[in-house]
Formats: C-alpha cells, structure tokens, sequence
C-alpha cells in the first residue's frame, strides 16, 4: 500500500509512517515537522515568519503537491493539516481526494465538532473547557479569552469542519474524547487507532524491591500549563511532598530541550501528566514505556474501548471529585512497595496498546476496508 500522511502532531504520523515501512508499505510524510520538536519528513512544509514566510509557503505547498498524488490513502492531521487558513487548506483537501485513491482524517486536536461536544453537556463529563456544567480554568483564563474564545464557533470554521467531515472517506481516533466525538457523525466510517509509541529505543527503567522515597517528576509546558491541569497536579503534589518529606520527593522541569527532560524523567518513579484527559496521552504513554508509573486520564469509559479488563496501571485523577488528586498521590506514597509491579505493568500495558506496529496494524485494517469497499462499489 502507497500512504501518504499530511501534516503531524507530536511526531505521530511520522512514528506510524516508519512502522507501515517496516511493515513492507510505502509512507510518505508531508509536514512542518511538529513545529519545534521538527521530527523526520520526507516532504517539507514548514512555514517561515512574517509575510514574506507566508508567501514562501505557499509557494512550496503547491509546488510539493506533484509529489502527493496516485497514493492508495491520504490521511490529513486533522482538519487544519497545514498551516494556512482554512479555505486554502479546503482547496489543498480536495486537490488530494481527486488525486488519490481514498483520505482519511486523523481525529485529534481540537475542530469544529470537538469544541461542540465540550460544550454540549452530554458527550463528556469534563473537559479542557468545562468541568461538569462550569466552565474550566483553561476557558476562564485570560489567554483563552483573548486568544482561544469561540474560534472554533466561526462560520468559516463550522463550513471548512463540515465539507471535509462529508468527503473523507473515514476517520481514525487517537483518543477516546475523539473516538466519542465522532461517532454519532461517521459510524462505520470510524475506527480506533490510538497513539502509536516506538518502543525500539526505548529501554524500561527496572526496580525491583520498593524504594525509600517515591520520586515525582512533572513537566511544565508554560502555554499549555492551565489547558491540561498541570497546574493544579503540581500544587498537590508540593502539598504532598510537604506532608510527607521523607517517603517523597518532586522534581519540576520547565522548557528544557527533549533530550535532557527525557534523561530527567528516567531517574524518577512516576510522572504526573494530564487531569482533564479521559486517556493517557503520548507524554504519559512515553513516560510508561520506560516503566514510569502516570498520574494521567485513565477512565472506565477508555479501558471499555481498548477492551482492556486486567491490567490498568495508570493512576486515573479526576477534576469532578474534590482533593481527588491529593488522595491519589497519598495512595502512591503510602503504596509505594507497589510501584515495582505498576512499573512493569505500565511497560506491558504500552506493549499490547500502544506499540508503533500494533497501531499501524490497526490503521492498515482499516484503510484496507475502506479500499476494499470503494473496490465492490466501482
């Protein structure tokens, strides 16, 4: 199979690329490289500042397009796949479809029919915008308010979400939050894929007896801090580390370069990750498959999708329960003869969900369907 991804999110499509290659398929990547994490693309469509950047881009978008036909599925990064307003990236969508055999969409971030199921009351019971019926401290927020607010509410936003929704040929979940989102408008037109983990490289942390304190790790990401709570995870972890100094320790890390916050994150016990998420995402993912315990999104609703009944390892908080966050870290402390087996079984849970082959599988299975069926109805 010929598949060419368009556009990247934390360096996902091009860790699935690489499994489908090593799977015996043909994976093209055509991105901005991650932004600042500038991951591996064949095709380079990063962006440059100001005016004359913008000229430049688009001037390299269309002369890229030659080389992103005749592929058997295209899939886009979500809805706004390159980095131009939504109309240019309608006409660069449907200059693909007629192009190519099939496109699908990776479901991830956040679009139009996301923003909606946030706020609709019914899809979720939080989110990064509302905890139950109030809104969140990331939409209370300053930045959101003068950045973020009812963007996604446009019409210009709601048109471009809407054309691309009716003409691909399927979607593909990473999470459970846009596995939910988009089933009532895809049905048999959505699969689940997850976050696909190259595990080659990455060598488990291993401890085998209990150890005398337990070591915290958080990173800060400073324009994210408030959006995924990590705000709120440090704050009780300080309070956790002030009630019990001498069974645990934090350690904070803030803007360093991926390398040494890696090196960081290796030398401790467990890593506290998101608290609006439903499912671990790729840091918490990451950090497990080195044998770190996450302190992360892990509701019933996610392990009844992956069909996971046995081994749920990752310490689920939740912002609806009040000093739930607290309690938890209190649990690990007063626990910590467990974290040798959370430990082990947080690096079998990555193995069997999340490794990069097992995803691309997934995705093969379902691109296959999908050409398989536009194959009986030719």
């Amino acid at each position: 199979m010929k598949i060419l991804f368009v556009g990247d999110a934390s360096n996902m499509h091009n860790c699935l690329a690489q499994a489908l290659k090593d799977l015996g398929h043909t994976a093209v990547v055509a991105s901005n490289g991650s932004h600042w994490m500038n991951t591996h693309r064949d095709i380079d469509l990063k962006r440059g500042p100001g005016k004359i950047g913008a000229v430049k881009y688009v001037l390299k978008v269309l002369s890229s397009l030659p080389q992103m036909r005749s592929f058997d599925m295209v899939v886009t990064c979500g809805h706004i796949f390159l980095d131009l307003k939504p109309s240019k990236v309608r006409r660069v969508f449907d200059w693909l479809k007629h192009h190519n055999s099939s496109i699908v969409l990776s479901a991830l971030g956040t679009d139009y029919f996301y923003y909606n199921a946030c706020h609709d009351g019914k899809t979720y019971r939080y989110s990064d915008y509302m905890i139950g019926d109030q809104p969140s401290p990331f939409a209370l927020s300053a930045e959101y308010q003068a950045k973020h607010e009812d963007n996604w509410k446009l019409p210009l936003m709601r048109e471009h979400c809407e054309h691309l929704i009716a003409n691909i040929d399927g979607a593909i979940s990473c999470l459970w939050e846009y596995h939910e989102c988009y089933k009532p408008l895809l049905g048999e037109r959505l699969a689940y894929g997850g976050i696909p983990i190259d595990m080659s490289d990455i060598m488990p942390i291993t401890f085998d007896s209990e150890p005398e304190k337990v070591k915290f790790f958080i990173g800060i990401q400073r324009d994210r801090n408030v959006l995924k709570g990590t705000d709120l995870l440090l704050d009780a972890a300080r309070r956790t580390v002030d009630r019990y100094p001498d069974l645990c320790e934090l350690k904070v890390v803030e803007s360093v370069p991926y390398k040494e916050y890696v090196e960081m994150c290796s030398q401790s016990h467990v890593i506290l990750d998101q608290l609006y998420s439903y499912t671990p995402a790729t840091n918490a993912l990451l950090a497990m498959a080195r044998g770190l315990v996450a302190v992360s999104g892990a509701e019933p609703e996610y392990y009844d999708l992956i069909g996971e009944k046995d081994n749920q390892p990752i310490i689920n908080v939740s912002p609806l329960i009040e000093g739930d966050i607290d309690a938890k870290l209190e649990w690990v402390v007063k626990n910590k003869h467990l974290l040798p087996d959370l430990s082990r079984r947080s690096r079998e849970f990555v193995e069997k969900h999340n490794e990069a082959h097992v995803v691309a599988r997934r995705h093969l299975e379902f691109y296959k369907k999908i050409l398989d069926k536009k194959a009986q109805d030719q």
